[in-house]
């Protein structure tokens, strides 16, 4: 019997591999071709444009999932019914403290769950947290990335942002997204390894228009953010302790 494409994603089991990047930008898939050898297009269904290639000998697919967490977590609900069980984010973030610069690298320890897809699956005490095994790699090959909890929330546009920041920041949070709580508590759902790797774009309390107007148009320091996050994602799907567990 064929087997049917996933619905949204039109991924099938023959991608034959169980690791993947997840972006949001579609455009992003065609800078991670640039790290990778043997690329092949798969497909391209609404905001699910995806690749595989492989890098240092590993099949690794990636996948944009456009914004927010309800497609971000379609994609997720997708790729474990095609047996990828290894999932990192490679996206965008503001930061939340003062101090960290463009292109300057934040990886989840946690995530603050002010979205609403994640209410759906868990009650809104339990935490959202990234593998332990793809951190421990993140922190081999990344060590002078900035750690810590980050808020993955739903929009961009509401009156009393700046409040909503402050109130944040001043808790210690280090960056913001919209997709990263729900890959974490999707993740440890349905059993999958996930990390979350952002690419800084807006400086603390700086212009958001702005940063993600540099991210589209190749600023220096973000484009190399975004060379680096995607650099780093891969160097940790690919080594070879992931294959011995």
């Amino acid at each position: 019997m064929t087997e049917e494409p996933q619905p949204h994603t039109q991924l099938t089991t023959a991608i034959d591999t169980d690791s993947a990047v997840i972006v949001g930008d579609p455009a992003r898939v065609d800078k991670a071709a640039e790290l990778l050898n043997n690329v092949r297009k798969w497909a391209f269904n609404r905001e699910y444009k995806s690749i595989l290639g492989t890098y240092q000998g590993k099949q690794i697919l990636v996948m944009s999932t456009g914004i927010g967490a309800p497609s971000a977590g379609i994609g997720v609900e997708e790729l474990n019914r095609v047996n990828v069980k290894n999932v990192i984010r490679v996206g965008s973030a503001g930061a939340m403290q003062a101090g960290i610069s463009l292109g300057q690298l934040i990886i989840g320890e946690g995530a603050v769950r002010d979205d609403g897809l994640t209410k759906k699956y868990v009650p809104e005490i339990y935490p959202a947290v990234p593998s332990f095994k793809l951190m421990m790699l993140a922190r081999k090959y990344a060590p002078e990335a900035v750690y810590g909890i980050i808020r993955s929330h739903d929009g961009f546009y509401m009156d009393n942002n700046s409040e909503v920041e402050a109130f944040w920041s001043k808790l210690g949070i280090v960056g913001a997204d919209m997709e990263s709580g729900a890959l974490m508590t999707i993740g440890r759902q349905r059993e999958m390894e996930t990390l979350s790797i952002l690419n800084n774009v807006v400086l603390y309390e700086g212009d958001l228009s702005s940063g993600v107007n540099d991210l589209v148009n190749g600023d220096d320091l973000v484009a190399k953010g975004e060379t680096a996050s995607l650099k780093l994602a891969f160097d940790i799907l690919s080594d070879h302790s992931l294959e011995e567990n």
